[in-house]
């Protein structure tokens, strides 16, 4: 591309972190396999460069290099590292910018993974976390403290989906000196240009959308130069390693991330706005609707939506009935993770301590797949019904 033409996302997403002319002419970035690598010469071995060079197989293969590239240019972000699971990046990046004494500002809204690692590994290294409410915006300056290090955000919230105001939540978090985290596995890449909200390391579940298809797991962290050489050291000192096979799939999926994500979000507006309308359901709780409370800022700072959402029904129902529902099902399905090309469907109970959740009934968390719209309808209705039946007196 010429400099005088912008470079859209739907060509990054073909063209990032491939290099035919390395790999004799072949479209697909190979699979790379390998733990030692070779240095022709003493003077090669002595001045190896291993933020720079392919050096030792958990240091990052070629074929992990070009997906922490694509990835990196997708989001906007300077530099990225694969790590062996979404969790894995959160650990890596926690861990990169905290120390004995430090203070961390963690979203009451987090994924539970990420709340359990601060409470249960971190503290015991003396490192004190604070959950703030979602909503809080820029009045989180009332929680900083001189040894806040760092401010993680997740928007929306898992479970609950609340917004965040990243941008004002950004503001205060460099007023302090404190490193702003975003857990962006829903936004993804495509969707939230983190770098343009002023986020400093941005946190993928690569597992899911990025890969797409439910069969691999993966995590990427992207950061600026900035950030790149703390976020390394604690990437290398972690012992974190992407496997070349599941590098290759997510970059497989990533070729595909916008033609999908269209479908998906297509799919997830239908679906939810049908939901709406429903007696049995009391909430639905997806950014896109324009009931969601915090609708405004999802348009102020998300390109799009995806196909993850929750609703609260018009009750509590205890296992017997909600059972009678989920059990036949026959596209949505029950299981961890989401992202995939596949519906599922679970109930869940977020976590809260410094805000209050006590919703009108049961959460259940949809994945809205890229079956047929009508299906997907049909079969979600069929258990609507079944779960009324079965919680009459």
């Amino acid at each position: 591309m010429t400099k005088e033409h912008k470079t859209y996302d739907e060509t990054k997403l073909i063209s990032g972190g491939r290099d035919p002319e390395s790999n004799f002419g072949i479209v697909n970035p190979p699979v790379y396999h390998a733990s030692t690598v070779l240095s022709p010469t003493l003077s090669d071995w002595r001045n190896r460069d291993p933020m720079k060079d392919i050096v030792y197989g958990r240091m990052g293969t070629p074929t992990q290099k070009s997906l922490e590239n694509a990835t990196a240019l997708l989001e906007g972000g300077d530099k990225a590292f694969a790590t062996s699971s979404g969790l894995g990046a959160i650990t890596v990046a926690l861990m990169s910018f905290t120390k004995a004494g430090d203070h961390v500002l963690m979203t009451d809204s987090a994924y539970n993974p990420a709340r359990s690692f601060c409470l249960n590994v971190l503290a015991k290294y003396g490192v004190e976390t604070t959950f703030f409410d979602p909503t809080i915006g820029k009045n989180i300056s009332s929680l900083m403290k001189e040894n806040t290090k760092v401010v993680y955000a997740e928007s929306p919230g898992s479970l609950s989906f609340e917004m965040q105001d990243i941008p004002a939540i950004s503001e205060i978090a460099h007023e302090h000196d404190a490193v702003l985290m975003h857990d962006n596995t829903w936004g993804t890449p495509l969707f939230f240009k983190s770098f343009d909200m002023g986020v400093d390391v941005s946190i993928h579940a690569a597992t899911k959308y990025i890969v797409g298809h439910s069969d691999a797991m993966l995590g990427i962290l992207v950061t600026t130069d900035k950030h790149y050489e703390k976020v390394y050291r604690g990437f290398r000192s972690s012992g974190q390693h992407a496997a070349p096979d599941d590098c290759y799939l997510a970059l497989r999926g990533l070729r595909t991330l916008g033609v999908r994500l269209k479908q998906h979000q297509e799919n997830a507006l239908v679906v939810a706005r049908w939901l709406e309308n429903r007696e049995e359901i009391s909430q639905v709780l997806y950014p896109a609707l324009e009931s969601h409370p915090g609708h405004e800022l999802w348009k102020r700072d998300f390109l799009g939506s995806t196909g993850l959402f929750s609703i609260i029904l018009n009750k509590h129902y205890d296992d017997t009935s909600l059972g009678a529902m989920l059990d036949e099902m026959d596209l949505f399905a029950m299981g961890a993770s989401w992202g995939g090309y596949e519906s599922l469907i679970l109930p869940g109970s977020p976590i809260r301590s410094a805000t209050k959740w006590d919703p009108e009934g049961t959460l259940l968390r949809l994945h809205i797949g890229l079956e047929h719209v009508e299906n997907l309808i049909s079969d979600l209705d069929a258990g609507l019904a079944r779960l009324k039946a079965a919680s009459k007196p």
